[in-house]
């Protein structure tokens, strides 16, 4: 009774806004389209929307039917492609989200041996997650989730990489290089670089500022990491990465790290999987090789 066509009728209609567009995203005639809803309310004996004007508003049965939809179709989809992949004499893609963007070249140090080891799988890295990279596993957007934010729900695992202490970035002539360590209000005249990524998600504003109740002078964002680290070292704001990436900058550019407080900002890096796809062979030897690296 209840078919495929449906529910993807229902999520297409609520993605596009309008009978038309999902038409045409399904490649069916809107008169189909319609057709085939109706012929479903007549078996159900119910209605799944009711039409406000040009608008379509969704009953509390299609409610259900499309939230039914968003969960069920995209664990279809996946399938199919593990299939299709598995029919070319592919072991599959590993499809990787990153949550932790100085992350990139650990992650480069793990893919290098890991596309040695596996020729049979492809690797593809998705990061404009806007920090929703939780959602997009669940979703079956990405298979595996480099996070150092993992949110433990049912379905889904979470296995620690390795660990690393968020410091201070500052240039060598900056007055806190050369100290132990920073606090809070020692920043109050500074312009801190950040990546774009909404305040309540950085350590140092969580961890450090907002306890103190200090803040610093001026917040700006920066995608990437060599710019970021170029503008410290040029003396135009200071930043907070990871202990270990700061010291492979600090080999070839006039940069320090200094410690975040007194006890320090303690963190470690995730990388998430849903519970189901425990027994892939090459999903599973990608975790090994990144607590290897």
């Amino acid at each position: 009774m209840l078919e495929r066509i449906h529910l993807s009728i229902l999520r297409e209609v609520d993605r596009h806004g309008s009978l038309t567009a999902a038409a045409e995203v399904l490649f069916l005639t809107q008169s189909a389209l319609s057709h085939t809803i109706r012929k479903l309310e007549q078996q159900l004996g119910l209605e799944v929307w009711t039409r406000e004007g040009r608008a379509l508003r969704l009953t509390q049965a299609g409610h259900y039917l499309l939230g039914l939809a968003n969960r069920v179709l995209p664990q279809l989809e996946h399938a199919e492609r593990l299939m299709q992949q598995y029919a070319q004499g592919q072991r599959g893609t590993l499809r990787i989200g990153m949550e932790c963007h100085p992350c990139y070249q650990w992650l480069l140090r793990v893919v290098a041996p890991y596309l040695s080891a596996w020729p049979a799988v492809d690797v593809d890295v998705k990061q404009k997650f806007q920090f929703g990279g939780i959602k997009a596993l669940s979703d079956y957007e990405v298979d595996l989730l480099v996070t150092p934010d993992p949110l433990f729900k049912p379905g889904l695992l979470f296995v620690p990489v390795f660990d690393y202490e968020q410091m201070l970035v500052v240039g060598r002539e900056h007055p806190l290089a050369g100290k132990a360590w920073a606090e809070p209000c020692d920043l109050a005249d500074e312009v801190l670089i950040t990546y774009p990524v909404d305040i309540e998600r950085l350590d140092i504003y969580n961890q450090f500022f907002l306890p103190a109740a200090c803040a610093p002078r001026e917040r700006k964002t920066i995608e990437t990491t060599d710019i970021m680290v170029q503008m410290v070292a040029s003396g135009r704001g200071v930043a907070a990465l990871p202990g270990w990436l700061v010291l492979e900058y600090a080999a070839r550019m006039p940069v320090t790290a200094v410690r975040l407080g007194k006890e320090g900002i303690h963190k470690q890096i995730f990388l998430g999987t849903r519970e189901e796809d425990a027994g892939l062979d090459y999903l599973e030897a990608f975790v090994v090789q990144a607590r290897q690296t």
